[in-house]
């Protein structure tokens, strides 16, 4: 049975479910944003519902909740579980967990935060059975691949063949920082402005792997998106390293900016923004200075 399709009002027929199921007050929920997962507010209880978007989000869930009560109990500063109900929740085919509200800190999240919570996670050495090897090419490939209806045959062979390209370098790779548990999609995007500073959320990429992996997305989105704060800068200046100083970060490089327009492949129709965004950077990815925009809903 295929993963269901999340639109808008499937989406909302799965929240009056999840309200019947648990007690919350779900007619009031707040779209945050719709990428990969559906995240709604319940500002009245502090919680946010988060609904996987796609069957490969889906097959994370396990990995999540085995990093968010990892990170818990090493008192990183990241989301926390709601601990009111056993996750995760299946619901009308859906994968569904439920987290704690970050209480607004009323400021801006910073690169530096960003550099001392990667300090802090990579000098963990071990991580729990259920975060496993980090696979991001092969995560990349098998999106473009399930994604080819999403895209015209000659978008999916020039990805898939770009994709080869980097395989190719990526056997050559001599690497700098001694591997380990990693974030695995460390942007700041995925910063939350707490009371008492940043709070990382969005797990489904935490890996054991290259380290190096975690200090490409500031790098990249400082080179795409063109932040008016640089917080790449920020982030080498709070970890003491700059990644785009070492002699593969093209090779990474170029397998994010492949990451970026695999992941959205699942969701790229539910909106015409998204899906214009996707072709424009399909269509400029071997332009290195080109800008990009955030994929809004």
């Amino acid at each position: 049975m295929s993963y269901p399709s999340p639109d808008t009002q499937t989406l909302q027929s799965v929240l009056k479910r999840v309200g019947g199921i648990t007690g919350l007050e779900t007619d009031e929920a707040r779209l945050i944003k719709f990428t990969n997962n559906a995240l709604y507010a319940l500002d009245r209880e502090q919680v946010v519902i988060r609904v996987a978007g796609s069957e490969p989000i889906a097959r994370l869930v396990d990995t999540v909740i085995a990093a968010a009560e990892w990170f818990a109990d090493h008192n990183l500063p990241t989301v926390r579980l709601w601990g009111e109900t056993s996750q995760p929740l299946e619901v009308e085919g859906f994968m569904v967990t439920f987290w704690h509200q970050v209480p607004d800190g009323g400021s801006s999240v910073t690169g530096k935060q960003l550099g001392q919570f990667l300090r802090r996670m990579h000098s963990l050495t071990s991580a729990p059975a259920a975060i496993k090897p980090w696979q991001q090419l092969e995560a990349t490939r098998n999106r473009i691949t399930a994604g080819r209806r999403q895209m015209t045959t000659d978008q999916g062979k020039r990805l898939l063949a770009l994709a080869d390209q980097v395989a190719n370098e990526m056997a050559d790779v001599r690497y700098v920082l001694e591997p380990g548990p990693i974030f695995g999609d460390a942007q700041i995007g995925n910063l939350i402005a707490g009371r008492h500073g940043g709070v990382m959320c969005d797990f489904d990429s935490v890996a054991v792997g290259p380290r190096e992996w975690d200090l490409i997305p500031a790098a990249v989105a400082q080179a795409r998106f063109g932040f008016p704060v640089d917080h790449h800068a920020e982030l080498v200046d709070a970890y003491g390293w700059d990644v785009t100083a070492w002699e593969h970060y093209d090779t990474f490089r170029r397998l994010r900016e492949l990451q970026l327009l695999g992941s959205v492949l699942p969701i790229i129709d539910t909106s015409p923004r998204v899906r214009s965004q996707w072709e424009h950077r399909y269509a400029t990815i071997d332009q290195a200075d080109a800008a990009w925009e955030i994929y809004e809903t």
